[in-house]
């Protein structure tokens, strides 16, 4: 565990809050585990109501567990020694209408003990960073989401952290500023630095996070590669067509020679596109994996039956995603916790 920078072990969470229907118990999380190395970007991810934000808040020392436990760069959660070496950009960065970019980089900064010349000194490489150089005087009232978020991640980096707790860090951005986040995250990923990355867009994810966590309800449902996590769906579509060339050839002596080659055993769609001087069969068959394709492509032409076509559809991380979370639930801000210790 020496190179773990985020270790999570059987932590619990439970809310007890009112509703319209009285009071009820929450459980936010339900014996969550999970670790992140050093200098890797990690994903969590999962619907509203799944426990990212809870998780997210234990880690930062702002809500204490129920039970179980994290630290951070083996320090319990919440010490002034981990504290220091975490930067974290939220989801609504909040700023008080009267600052600038740069005279809120003065005021994080001192909240984090830095000099006067340490201040200006990363405020100046930051905003050219992130891309606010030329309007660092400007009253932040005149800021649109996407410049919030630049100014987010230039307060998150500020004291040059060893671990960045991003939340939706590309929310409110166009293509080009989602493009400029990524760099910046590779970048700081290549320096050393660890990134716990929390987005609800996939295709963010899948483009720079080395291992994934998704949560549904509480729990882990599946944490890993990417490759590892689409890598356990049940089974890939495979879509192909066969051609004959001969005219006389007969429809139903097709069928039979592709269902034979597919066995009993596999259900598939099968259609028939007749052509001029050919018949087509397009063939739709869901297959366990690469050697059991590998296995029906033998059979076809051991048939003498010739391939036009072939198409394998490999499950994403969405497919997997919908697949492991199911159902979305109920929205954690729907509950206030009476006693959030």
């Amino acid at each position: 565990m020496s190179d773990s920078i985020v270790e999570v072990r059987n932590l619990r969470k439970v809310y007890n809050g009112w509703s319209f229907a009285g009071r009820r118990r929450v459980d936010a999380l339900c014996g969550v585990s999970l670790q992140a190395d050093a200098g890797e970007v990690f994903g969590l991810l999962g619907p509203n109501g799944a426990g990212k934000t809870t998780l997210i808040k234990i880690l930062l020392g702002v809500v204490k567990p129920t039970a179980g436990q994290a630290k951070l760069f083996n320090q319990t959660v919440g010490s002034s020694h981990a504290r220091r070496r975490v930067g974290y950009l939220p989801e609504s960065l909040r700023v008080d209408r009267h600052h600038t970019a740069r005279s809120a980089l003065r005021y994080y900064g001192r909240l984090s003990r830095m000099s006067s010349g340490q201040i200006t000194r990363r405020s100046d490489e930051l905003l050219e960073l992130v891309g606010l150089r030329g309007r660092d005087r400007e009253s932040v009232r005149r800021f649109s989401k996407g410049m919030y978020q630049r100014l987010g991640l230039a307060q998150a980096l500020l004291h040059d952290p060893d671990l960045l707790v991003l939340d939706e860090p590309t929310d409110g951005l166009d293509p080009v500023g989602r493009s400029e986040v990524r760099q910046l995250i590779e970048r700081l990923r290549d320096a050393g630095k660890t990134i716990f990355f929390n987005s609800h867009i996939l295709q963010e994810v899948e483009l720079i996070c080395s291992r994934v966590a998704i949560m549904a309800k509480g729990e882990i449902r599946g944490v890993g590669r990417i490759s590892e996590l689409t890598g356990v769906a049940d089974s890939n579509h495979v879509e192909f067509a066969i051609q004959s060339g001969d005219q006389h050839d007969q429809e139903d002596d097709l069928r039979s020679k592709v269902s034979a080659c597919l066995g009993q055993q596999r259900s598939a769609q099968i259609t028939c596109d007749r052509m001029e001087n050919a018949i087509r069969l397009k063939v739709s068959v869901d297959l366990r994996d690469q050697n059991e394709v590998d296995q029906v492509v033998d059979q076809i032409r051991r048939a003498g039956l010739s391939i036009c076509h072939l198409h394998v559809k490999r499950p994403t991380l969405e497919d997997t995603f919908i697949r492991l979370v199911g159902s979305p639930c109920n929205d954690e801000s729907d509950v206030e916790p009476v006693n959030p210790h």
